[in-house]
């Protein structure tokens, strides 16, 4: 029966700490963050000359760099609070992650809402027509796979030789993301972000939905397992698997509470990488 290894360790780490003020605090400064990240680089795309079809390249710039800078504002200002992922990616229990992905969502909605309501022509995510779909989920695969890399490797709390800004470098990160995705998807690098928009505007909106939704979520799973290699790499220790029952039984009693452990990091090293996805 597999009901021995999944009830006890597995239930104790996905619920735990789930009913306490520091979670909830928590949930709230996630919806919180995503709705002003949402909201300050979505309204940073709204077209107010009439009759013009394409944004010009300063405008790739100006979204490019709100979208950045609101990224690193609300991750230097909620780190406290929530670790402040703002993305569905990160290291956390089953449970606590509903919790999160759910705020983050519904932040998301808020913002898209908000912007809707003060200027009407709020922008969805619209995949380039000249481009295939496989392409536009690899476009946002690789964006959000630089992303989600750079903020696991910037968060590690392991690493002593990290002496600059964690948040600084995941916004140069979302630039150079956007920068170069605009053209291609529209840059979603974050689910909840794209989610929120298409919601909000029409149903036509969601044409272009799948490409945006899983090329992040690809790119971010990719993201961890490869730097998880790196690290066991650069460590010597190999990447044998032990073949015993017993032997598997102690790893996933390991990764557990690894789990656990990565709940308890201090919250510059905790953030988002254990996220963020950063817009």
């Amino acid at each position: 029966s597999c009901l021995p290894w999944c009830s006890r360790e597995r239930a104790s780490v996905a619920f735990k700490g789930i009913w306490t003020k520091s979670f909830r605090r928590a949930v709230s400064g996630e919806f919180l963050a995503t709705l002003i990240c949402v909201l300050l680089g979505l309204g940073s795309t709204v077209d107010w000359a009439s009759g013009t079809e394409k944004p010009s390249p300063a405008d790739l710039v100006l979204v490019s760099l709100c979208f950045s800078l609101g990224v690193a504002t609300v991750v230097q200002c909620f780190l406290p609070f929530s670790s402040c992922h703002i993305n569905p990616v990160g290291k956390l229990s089953l449970a606590k992650a509903l919790f999160y992905v759910t705020a983050q969502c519904l932040g998301a909605i808020a913002a898209a809402g908000l912007l809707y309501l003060l200027t009407r022509p709020v922008r969805c995510l619209h995949v380039n027509l000249d481009i295939s779909v496989g392409h536009a989920l690899l476009v946002e695969l690789l964006i959000t796979f630089e992303l989600l890399f750079t903020v696991t490797a910037t968060c590690n709390a392991k690493r002593a030789d990290l002496t600059g800004s964690a948040s600084l470098a995941i916004g140069l990160a979302v630039v150079i993301g956007h920068l170069f995705a605009i053209r291609y998807t529209g840059a979603g690098m974050n689910p909840a972000r794209s989610f929120g928009p298409a919601l909000l505007t029409n149903a036509a909106c969601f044409t272009s939905t799948p490409d945006v939704l899983g090329g992040p979520i690809l790119g971010g799973i990719l993201a961890a397992a490869v730097y998880q290699c790196l690290r066991k790499v650069q460590r010597g220790g190999g990447l044998q698997p032990p073949t015993s029952w017993r032997g598997r039984r102690h790893l996933r009693q390991a990764w557990f509470l690894e789990i656990d452990r990565g709940e308890k990091k201090e919250p510059l090293q905790e953030l988002s990488a254990d996220v963020l996805s950063s817009v």
